[in-house]
């Protein structure tokens, strides 16, 4: 499965009322510090997609998604050297210290059969195939690195933890907003 960290526009917030449909703004990174004297920000890389990060390529920073064209990016050990148009030295681009980078959701890259975004689990209803059990909504996906886990919270507030195996979770329909999964022993509070 691909995940995309959210970022919520200012009316939209999970777990809420009003959060429906998608988010305007999905997360591809952290600018960190400035390196060296031409302006260019270490960035941690938090996107499936860093190919799509290339000159003229659009990003918005901060809480306030301020539009920034990418001037020149590179790779520089596990993290990447991002600088932008308009900013020639490490005074200028102290300010983006620590900001979020992000995209806007609807020039997201298409996803393969079977393949989804975080924010497109989130709040989905989890219901037991074999008894149609509402088991509860998913509140977050934990990586693990061997799978992923879906950590389900039920409206009695019991939360269940169910890993994203075949022999677990069954089916993913996110126009109905269901997942369908079979219980393992032992996976039950």
């Amino acid at each position: 499965m691909t995940f995309g960290i959210v970022a919520f526009s200012p009316d939209q917030k999970p777990g809420s009322s009003q959060f429906r449909g998608e988010p305007e703004f999905l997360v591809v990174g952290k600018l960190r510090k400035p390196h060296g004297v031409r302006g260019e920000l270490i960035m941690s890389v938090w996107t499936d997609f860093p190919e799509r990060l290339i000159p003229g390529a659009l990003l918005y920073v901060g809480d306030d998604h301020q539009p920034h064209t990418i001037q020149r990016i590179r790779w520089h050990r596990q993290d990447m050297l991002i600088a932008f148009d308009g900013f020639e030295n490490r005074e200028q681009v102290d300010e983006f210290r620590n900001l979020i980078l992000s995209v806007r959701t609807d020039e997201r890259p298409e996803l393969d059969d079977g393949e989804y975004y975080t924010y497109q689990l989130l709040g989905v209803k989890v219901i037991e195939d074999a008894t149609e059990k509402l088991l509860g909504t998913v509140e977050s996906i934990i990586e693990t690195g061997a799978n992923d886990v879906f950590q389900v919270r039920s409206s009695d507030g019991v939360e269940l933890l169910l890993p994203d195996i075949e022999s677990v979770i069954l089916s993913i329909d996110i126009q109905k907003g269901e997942i369908r999964v079979h219980l393992l022993p032992g996976l039950l509070p």
